[in-house]
């Protein structure tokens, strides 16, 4: 009889997958590539259309199964949070965020396992930035991780401190770090990609919405520094955040509305289309936790600049060029890091090798693989 690691994959079928859906795609394909020999992989799902178990089968064909739960997803989600509702059996459970069957068990015994994983702590350090519900939902959660989980998962050294601070789970966090989304390649109609999204030769690429903490208004309000190369950025992410408005934000700062674009890029092949052509990748967060948009970014030759944010810091490894936040000044140093990224073209190629490189210290394989030491070391 097999023994089987059971991940959690209802985000993928969520109204919104966002992040935390790609996560869960791309690290439950490499847990079934990468299973040891006797070991198989199984699905766990909220009660949802037949359509959803279709998508789910189909996305990821090697599953050895599918357990599909009485209740549907905003139900169990609140049975979760209480411990109202139990697991499918025992066995081995992975759930790649918060959203996990958390139960009194005997940990000693090892039989049952539950790993969970934390990707951010917006809930205690930026709860503006969430609706009430959200942040009571993250912290319940948390307090029921802390009592049942056997460990929990952080993509980075970065964050495992940070969660040091919220919560005391002693010797069971691990950092298995994140890689790029898969399908993330140049494809051959990526020319033809940038040219619909018609888009300038040069231009600078940033990840987030107008929240304060993504540190978009930095980055435009930089670009309308005197002396700052007149370059267009893309945003790929909303326009508007609340009643901030993109191109309004922008004409404030002294930046044309006609520079500023923001984007959906869509599926993988359209993201590596406009990143592979980027002068630069900017991500001036003021604080993160996982850093795969770097990652990303470095995968594909492109020159990054980044805040030195803990996390970023981490995953750069030197290969970017790092802009203190601080307490002042951020603004005008972040319009220097980008003169000086886009006036210098051997700088910013060196800053290609080294982010091309780097990259390669990321995958998917490694990460499942060392999923699957943890449940074994468990």
């Amino acid at each position: 009889m097999p023994t089987t690691l059971r991940m959690v994959v209802d985000q993928v079928v969520a109204p919104a997958p966002g992040p935390l859906g790609r996560y869960t795609e791309a690290l439950t394909e490499a847990l079934i590539a990468t299973a040891p020999r006797g070991c198989d992989v199984e699905g766990i799902v909220s009660s949802s259309p037949p359509t959803d178990y279709d998508a789910v089968l189909a996305r990821f064909p090697g599953l050895a199964g599918l357990y599909k739960t009485s209740l549907a997803r905003r139900e169990l989600a609140a049975a979760w949070q209480f411990g109202l509702t139990t697991s499918p059996g025992g066995g081995m459970i992975h759930a790649p965020g918060l959203f996990a069957p958390l139960r009194r068990h005997d940990r000693e015994a090892g039989l049952d396992q539950t790993v969970v994983t934390v990707h951010d702590l917006l809930a205690w350090t930026h709860p503006e930035s969430l609706t009430s519900a959200t942040v009571a939902w993250h912290k319940g959660m948390m307090k029921r991780a802390r009592k049942h989980a056997d460990a929990v998962v952080v993509p980075t050294h970065a964050l495992a401190e940070r969660l040091a601070m919220v919560a005391d789970f002693g010797d069971r966090v691990r950092v298995i770090g994140t890689a790029p989304r898969p399908g993330l390649k140049l494809q051959a109609d990526a020319a033809a990609r940038v040219q619909a999204l018609r888009l300038p030769k040069d231009y600078l690429v940033t990840v987030g919405s107008l929240e304060p903490r993504n540190g978009v208004v930095d980055l435009l309000e930089a670009l309308g520094r005197p002396g700052v190369p007149d370059i267009p950025l893309v945003v790929l992410g909303p326009e508007t955040w609340g009643e901030l408005h993109l191109a309004a934000v922008a004409e404030e700062a002294g930046v044309a509305p006609s520079r500023v674009k923001a984007i959906e890029a869509g599926d993988p092949g359209g993201l590596a289309a406009v990143l592979a052509g980027a002068t630069a990748f900017v991500a001036p967060s003021h604080e993160e936790g996982s850093g795969t948009s770097l990652i990303e970014a470095f995968s594909l030759g492109v020159p990054v600049i980044h805040s030195d944010t803990p996390a970023y810091l981490e995953v750069s490894g030197d290969a970017g060029m790092s802009v203190p936040v601080g307490t002042g000044g951020y603004t005008d140093r972040l319009a220097a890091a980008v003169t000086t990224v886009v006036e210098h073209s051997d700088l910013a190629d060196r800053m290609s090798v080294a982010g091309t490189d780097r990259a390669r210290a990321f995958s998917w394989r490694d990460s499942a693989e060392r999923v699957w030491q943890l449940h074994a070391d468990l």
